[in-house]
């Protein structure tokens, strides 16, 4: 007769504790990551936890703390964009990185429509995450405002306006000044813009930024505003621009994929980059180097966005006080051949 062997039993705190030489509390409160433990009985419990083979359960301990270790990567973006777009993911994978250090896990929710909208927002009142990273908010942002209610420790990658909370981000306009005077520079006098995603921050402020630099020289007829950061978008800006004035010179992308959408558009009608046109972009992704000739651009960090949004919200879920302020990253222009 066959006889079903028992599963071994699985080591307990107890165990740990019977052979380290300490209590139960003490094996605890190292477990929870307390500071209040010598580092002799530290050194034990260690020991003893290889020893015994105790493996934590992790979900009866969150319970008991009421902690999930997830947070949520929220992007509000359609999803042929989320996967179009490099900086996305650089963002997700600085993100990522710094919450592994911490052993979070990153939960990721791409919001494309109104049924995506209320479904984001259910998850969020369920409490199944300790906090949130939101990238592409708009301005009156649904998911931003139940945010907001729900008092979920947040941080924004890029400054919703109106709403008071933790945010990393780059000075957009300063930086788009900075390189529509670089292209000013090489000796462009009729230039102009395909200005995307205007219902947000950066997109809005990369405008503002490109107005300032071309001060009395600005002809807003040269400004064509598209939908999104996207190469087809760039295309079809380029396109409306050429049709409007074929004497164009010079050109600045709000973003790379938009500036790639360009360069293809005037490739098929017949004007060189840069002898005729010159080309910039912003994002110095991917798309930048991948074109011909490549892109002058704007350096946008990234993946050290995705890290300071990580530990900004980290640190809101540990109770330290961080306030509602934003965190500025360096951007450098990065000058190529397309200008």
């Amino acid at each position: 007769m066959n006889v079903t062997p028992s599963p071994p039993r699985r080591a307990t705190v107890h165990d740990v504790a019977r052979v380290a030489g300490v209590s139960r509390g003490t094996v605890s409160r190292v477990l929870n990551g307390e500071r209040y433990v010598s580092e002799s009985a530290r050194a034990a419990i260690e020991r003893a936890i290889i020893e015994v083979g105790y493996i934590p359960n992790t979900a009866a301990r969150n319970l008991v703390r009421q902690r999930t270790q997830a947070v949520a990567f929220i992007v509000h973006e359609p999803h042929a964009l989320f996967l179009e777009d490099p900086n996305i993911g650089g963002i997700l994978l600085g993100a990522n990185a710094a919450l592994s250090e911490e052993d979070y896990q990153l939960v990721c929710l791409v919001v494309d429509s109104e049924r995506d909208t209320t479904r984001v927002a259910r998850y969020l009142n369920g409490g199944f995450v300790d906090g949130a990273i939101v990238v592409s908010a708009r301005v009156d942002d649904p998911i931003s405002r139940a945010i907001e209610k729900l008092q979920i420790p947040a941080a924004f990658v890029g400054h919703p306006p109106g709403l008071s909370v933790a945010w990393v981000g780059i000075d957009n306009r300063d930086s788009a000044r900075a390189i529509t005077e670089r292209l000013l520079g090489t000796g462009r006098r009729r230039v102009g813009m395909i200005a995307a995603a205007l219902d947000r921050d950066s997109g809005a402020d990369r405008l503002e930024g490109f107005r300032e630099a071309m001060g009395d020289r600005l002809d807003e007829s040269l400004i064509e505003p598209v939908g999104l950061y996207s190469f087809h978008d760039g295309i079809a800006g380029m396109e409306a621009l050429l049709r409007r004035s074929p004497d164009i010179d010079g050109v600045f992308a709000a973003s790379d994929a938009v500036a790639a959408g360009a360069l293809r558009a005037l490739a098929a009608a017949g004007r060189r980059v840069p002898e005729d046109v010159g080309v910039v972009g912003f994002d110095d992704s991917n798309w930048a180097r991948r074109t011909e000739p490549q892109l002058s651009t704007v350096h946008q960090p990234a993946e050290g966005l995705g890290a300071a949004a990580a530990q900004a919200v980290l640190a809101r879920i540990a109770g330290e006080s961080t306030g509602d302020g934003g965190t500025i990253l360096a951007t450098p222009i990065v000058w190529r051949a397309s200008a």
